[in-house]
């Protein structure tokens, strides 16, 4: 047994461990699938195969947020029985709509102008959520170990530098350090080879991405904040299977994001709306952007008379191919969008997930055939050059780069890359900066006014938190750190206006005066939705998340 060092909590004794062919981080889409996959080899050849999936939710969903539209493609190559299985993937798409938004009024872009990757016909409108508690039920049926509510708090290395596995936290720790009567030590869990699948901004994919310089010679990832509601509306504006998706108000023309409406059953529809983190006016909140996207009239229409059930948010890795890192290291891989495999272009990321899960997948378990352990899966890599998915993301390479610059010459010049080239150009546009260093001073943007909320269409943050089931234990150490406590103020507050206070979606962040007319910057912890936003978007990188104790943060029921 290894000593127990997480949090430097020596006097616990050594941890217990427990050893695996495969560990995956994450319960996701991507997760789920490579586990599913190994398992399937695994009975096709006639070989036994231990693999394990750690989810830091408290259960399998729970932190899962998603639009979403997905095309089956991968799930039918993962599980081809998929519909016989019961699949919650039912509500097969209708119609497409896109709009273009000014202040009160719409323009419908005709069907034939839009580009043949944002048509959705044979793509479905699914809860991501409902889909991989569904994953979870194919692989525990195959004999994988699912152990929700569980972190992966620190990647473990072997004395060669490979990694060797993953370390869970420790549970029961005061929030001054020292164990509770509730303390738990974390485990290790040891594998020929470790599976990272986070999501976006994984914390310890950040770790690896650094360590081994696996984004040398790449574009900075670029990512979004996705704010979602759910709704259940009047059936007479309810038109399943309908996808709809806006672009321009409330936002300007220079500032990348828009929104999604979904029309699943149950006369339910996800709306959610999208901002580019590399926004550049502090005083810009995405959250309430959405609140007023929401009262534009073709959208208030579907929303009046309806009730909102559900919120979340969660940030989305959306550079394209060229800002993903290498994938595989010594000992490991990054799946989904861990690395950034999500297309948006067609603002779709659940079946790269899946495809991505599968091949790296199966390139560990040839490895573990060939009795190695703990190298390079180099194949992996090799095979997502060869597949349909790296054809996908490289015809939809320009998407990003184009439309972070301007909407309508964004929109133009996508137009031509897609219909004129077919994604074929002969050039590759790239990004330089990553997101938050686009952010400008306060004093050279103008403050952006926002009303307040009515209760009917638009709402607080309170009850949004409410909505999405969000619970941490209290006396838990802070999973929102500072490097330096002092940068808020002295360089966030007084030079970007507290823009941490606007860009988070749950009031995590709150600058308040103390009665020595002091101005301090107070972590509201319990509110985290766990969306990494704070983590990318700081801009002077000061704010780092962790993975907090097992089982904290969103409920999400069906996002």
């Amino acid at each position: 047994m290894a000593q127990n060092t997480t949090l430097g909590i020596e006097e616990s004794g050594p941890r217990e461990m427990m050893e695996y062919d495969v560990v995956i981080v994450g319960g996701g889409p991507s997760g789920l699938s490579a586990a599913i996959r190994l398992k399937q080899l695994a009975t096709e050849n006639g070989q036994d195969i231990s693999v394990c999936v750690l989810e830091k939710g408290s259960e399998l969903g729970a932190h899962i947020l998603s639009g979403a539209v997905m095309d089956p493609r991968a799930l039918s190559e993962l599980l081809p029985d998929w519909n016989a299985k019961g699949a919650p993937v039912s509500v097969a798409v209708t119609e497409d709509r896109f709009l273009f938004l000014s202040k009160s009024g719409a323009i419908k872009t005709p069907g034939f102008m839009l580009p043949k990757a944002m048509h959705n016909k044979g793509n479905y409108v699914i809860s991501l959520a409902n889909l991989v508690r569904w994953l979870g039920e194919q692989a525990e049926e195959l004999g994988v170990d699912v152990f929700p509510g569980f972190a992966a708090a620190e990647v473990l290395y072997d004395d060669k530098l490979a990694v060797k596995g993953v370390a869970t936290g420790n549970m029961g720790i005061g929030k001054d350090g020292k164990p509770t009567d509730n303390f738990q030590p974390g485990m290790e869990l040891h594998a020929r080879y470790t599976l990272f699948a986070e999501g976006a901004r994984g914390q310890l994919g950040k770790e690896l991405i650094e360590k081994y310089e696996l984004d040398a010679g790449c574009d900075p990832q670029g990512y979004a904040i996705g704010i979602k509601e759910i709704w259940k509306v009047r059936p007479e504006v309810h038109q399943s299977g309908l996808v709809m998706h806006t672009a321009g108000w409330p936002l300007d023309a220079d500032t990348y994001g828009g929104s999604f409406m979904y029309h699943m059953d149950n006369n339910e529809i996800a709306i959610g709306f999208t901002v580019g983190l590399a926004y550049k006016n502090p005083y810009l909140s995405p959250y309430e952007e959405f609140q007023r996207y929401k009262t534009h009239p073709a959208i208030s229409h579907f929303l009046e008379g309806g009730e909102r059930i559900a919120y979340g948010a969660r940030a989305i890795a959306a550079g394209g191919i060229q800002a993903l890192p290498e994938v595989a290291f010594p000992g490991g891989a990054l799946l989904g969008c861990d690395a950034g495999f999500m297309n948006g272009g067609r603002i779709k990321g659940i079946h790269s997930a899946i495809k991505s899960g599968m091949l790296a997948a199966e390139a560990a378990f040839f490895a573990i055939g060939e009795d190695r352990k703990q190298d390079v899966l180099q194949a992996y890599p090799d095979a997502f050059r060869r597949s349909w998915l790296y054809d996908e993301l490289f015809r939809m390479r320009n998407f990003k780069p184009l439309m972070g610059n301007n909407l309508y010459w964004g929109t133009l010049m996508f137009g031509i890359d897609q219909v004129i080239f077919r994604g074929k150009a002969p050039w590759t546009l790239h990004r330089k900066k990553a997101d938050h260093e686009y952010l400008l001073l306060a004093d050279q943007c103008k403050p952006v006014e926002y009303p307040k909320p009515d209760g009917k269409l638009t709402f607080d943050i309170p009850s949004s938190l409410y909505l999405s089931g969000t619970m941490h234990e209290e006396n838990q150490p802070a999973h929102l750190t500072l490097k330096n406590p002092d940068i808020p103020v002295t360089v966030n507050f007084t030079k970007y206006a507290g823009p941490e206070a606007r860009y988070c979606p749950a009031a995590v962040y709150e600058f308040v005066t103390d009665s020595d007319g002091k101005t301090r910057l107070q972590i509201n912890a319990a509110n985290c939705l766990h969306c990494k936003t704070c983590d990318i978007k700081d801009p002077t990188q000061n704010i780092v998340w962790i993975a907090p104790e097992g089982g904290g943060g969103p409920n999400y029921p069906n996002m």
